[in-house]
C-alpha cells in the first residue's frame, strides 16, 4: 500500500543490543498515511520497517530477538532470564520460551511423492536409505540401512505416500509392494538412463563378432569422415578399442 497523504506521526521505543555497559534503546519517529483509495477499508495505517531492523509490534530489535531466541535455545527459560539479566539484555523466562516456539519450524504437509535410494556412510561397509520429497525437493528422512524391513516400516508410519521412485534394485520394490500395496513404483531419470546405458553394452558385447566384420580393423578411416567427424575420431577410435578390450576380457 502506497500513500503520500501523512496523517501523523507516534513513536516506538525499542531495545537493542547493549553498548559500553549500558542498556541502549531506540526512539523511532512511525509516520501514519491516510488511504488514497476510497474503497480500501484500511483508512489510516503505518509505515513498516524492514524485518531485518525491527519487526511489527515488536519491542526489541531483530537482532537482539536473534540473542533472545539463541539463549531460550541453549539455556532454557530461568538459566537464560538470569544470563540475560548479567548480559545487560533482561528478559523473563516465560519470554524466552515464547521466543522459540515462535521460531520452531512449522509442521510441514505430508509427502505425497518420494524417491527412495541407498547411500554410503562408508563405501562398502555401511550404507542407510535416504528419503527425498520429490515435489518440494527436500530430504525428508534418513534410515539407518537398506533393509527392507526398515523401508516398510517407514511407509506404514506414512501413509499420505502416493507414489514411489525407486532404484533398478528389487530390495526396495518388494519392501513398498508389502508396505503399501497401492502405491505407484515408477523410476527416476537418472535410472531409466542408467538402464538404457546397460542394455545398449549388452546389445553391443553381444553383438561384438558383426561390428568387427563390419569395421574391419580396431581403427576408423579417416577418409570416410567429414571434417567434424575427422576432429573427433582420435576419441571414437579409443571407444571403440575400450568396447573390444572389454569384451575380449
Amino acid at each position: 500500500m502506497q500513500s503520500r497523504q501523512v496523517h501523523s506521526r507516534y513513536e516506538r521505543s525499542v531495545s537493542d543490543l547493549p553498548a559500553h555497559g549500558r542498556r541502549v534503546r531506540i526512539k523511532l519517529t512511525v509516520r501514519r498515511f491516510r488511504s488514497s483509495n476510497a474503497c480500501c477499508p484500511r483508512v489510516i495505517f503505518a509505515e513498516r520497517f524492514w524485518d531485518e531492523i525491527v519487526a511489527p509490534y515488536a519491542r526489541r530489535t531483530a537482532r537482539l530477538q536473534t540473542i533472545v531466541h539463541h539463549l531460550g535455545l541453549a539455556l532454557g527459560g530461568r538459566p537464560g532470564q538470569g544470563l540475560a539479566r548479567r548480559l545487560l539484555m533482561p528478559v523473563s523466562k516465560d519470554t524466552l520460551l515464547r521466543v522459540v516456539r515462535a521460531r520452531a519450524p512449522k509442521a510441514k504437509p505430508a509427502s505425497r511423492v518420494i524417491g527412495i535410494d541407498d547411500w554410503a556412510g562408508k563405501r562398502g561397509h555401511r550404507y542407510g536409505t535416504v528419503v527425498c520429497d520429490l515435489e518440494r525437493r527436500q530430504i525428508v528422512d534418513l534410515l539407518p540401512d537398506r533393509e527392507a524391513a526398515t523401508v516398510e516400516a517407514w511407509l506404514a508410519d506414512h501413509p499420505a505416500v502416493e507414489i514411489v521412485s525407486r532404484d533398478r534394485g528389487g530390495g526396495y520394490g518388494q519392501a513398498v509392494a508389502r508396505a503399501a500395496p497401492v502405491v505407484v513404483q515408477v523410476a527416476d531419470r537418472w535410472h531409466l538412463m542408467e538402464n538404457a546405458s546397460r542394455a545398449f553394452l549388452d546389445v553391443v558385447r553381444r553383438s561384438m563378432t558383426p561390428i568387427r566384420q563390419a569395421l574391419g580393423a580396431r581403427t576408423i578411416d579417416p577418409e570416410l569422415l567429414t571434417s567434424a567427424e575427422r576432429a573427433g575420431s582420435g576419441n571414437l577410435n579409443r571407444g571403440v578399442e575400450w568396447i573390444i578390450r572389454a569384451t575380449s576380457a
